[in-house]
């Protein structure tokens, strides 16, 4: 069975401890030598091997408050858009020929995102629909440049579920000097609280093939995505060699990998206050988030 390293806080304490799948979350001694994930993950050749060593089935059970996002903050948040074919589909486009360059886009690691129980906060409603995207993130261990794709796995420390909430009513201007800015991708994917990450990191030492992993999402329990890894276009061991040519990868970069089939766009559904949003990725964990306007209320 997978385990995950995850964040708590109780108090005004925040913690590293290990979430079973059983559901507790429990402190193995050895995880005290990191005051943080991302102290983790830049130690990641010594975490590695340590992290192999747990012994999570007898580890005292952690009393604590909530979980936060297990990287608190990313160093970096490179997303990979239009990645799974049937999406592109869903969404009136072409799947594009072999040899495609992956597209990515930023969104700022310290406000975007959010913890996995933490609420998606709706604002603008009447210019913005929220939409949502279940995405596997992809956490970078040992950093790098032109990295190749043949060894690009070797760079991953984990993986993350994560819920790439859109603004789409933000991605679309209507007077623009030119059409290289019709679309807004900043507006449409930097509001504040816009990434749901967690609930933990599953090391990629559990994971034998991230090509085979099933994402689903639902709203109000309505299942709305339902999709394998296995329909991605680029792979991610290809989405880390092409974002490295780009950028030096460090430890605790996020890398999520586009999301499938299944948005509210395409059907005219959006996210409003009340709706609960439950993304899972089997063997990675749950993300559950409420969804609220700006004063916390539901409706």
């Amino acid at each position: 069975m997978t385990w995950s390293v995850v964040t708590y806080q109780r108090g005004d304490t925040t913690g590293l401890a290990v979430l079973r799948a059983d559901g507790a979350v429990v402190a193995p001694p050895d995880l005290k030598r990191w005051a943080s994930m991302l102290e983790l993950l830049g130690d990641w050749a010594q975490a590695e091997d340590i992290l192999r060593a747990v012994e999570a089935d007898d580890a005292p059970v952690v009393d604590y408050d909530t979980l936060l996002a297990p990287v608190r903050w990313p160093r970096k948040v490179i997303c990979a858009g239009v990645n799974y074919r049937r999406h592109i589909r869903e969404m009136g486009g072409d799947v594009p020929a072999q040899g495609w360059r992956p597209f990515f886009f930023l969104k700022p690691p310290t406000t975007t995102v959010i913890g996995p129980t933490d609420p998606i906060i709706v604002r603008s409603a009447a210019t913005a629909r929220y939409d949502w995207e279940a995405e596997l993130a992809v956490v970078i261990g040992t950093g790098g440049r032109d990295i190749t794709a043949a060894g690009a796995l070797a760079h991953v420390a984990g993986y993350c579920v994560a819920n790439d909430v859109t603004a789409r009513g933000h991605h679309k201007r209507q007077a623009v000097p030119a059409d290289a800015f019709i679309y807004d991708w900043f507006a449409a994917k930097s509001v504040d609280g816009s990434l749901p990450l967690g609930p933990g990191i599953t090391p990629a030492f559990q994971i034998p093939d991230p090509q085979d992993l099933r994402l689903r999402l639902w709203v109000n329990g309505e299942l709305q995505q339902d999709e394998s890894t296995s329909d991605m276009i680029c792979t991610v061991a290809e989405l880390i060699a092409a974002a490295s040519e780009v950028v030096t990868l460090e430890p605790g970069d996020v890398i999520p990998t586009g999301t499938p089939a299944g948005v509210g766009a395409g059907r005219g559904l959006y996210l409003r206050p009340g709706d609960v949003v439950r993304t899972t990725i089997d063997g990675l964990g749950t993300l559950c988030n409420p969804v609220t306007d700006p004063s916390g209320r539901t409706s």
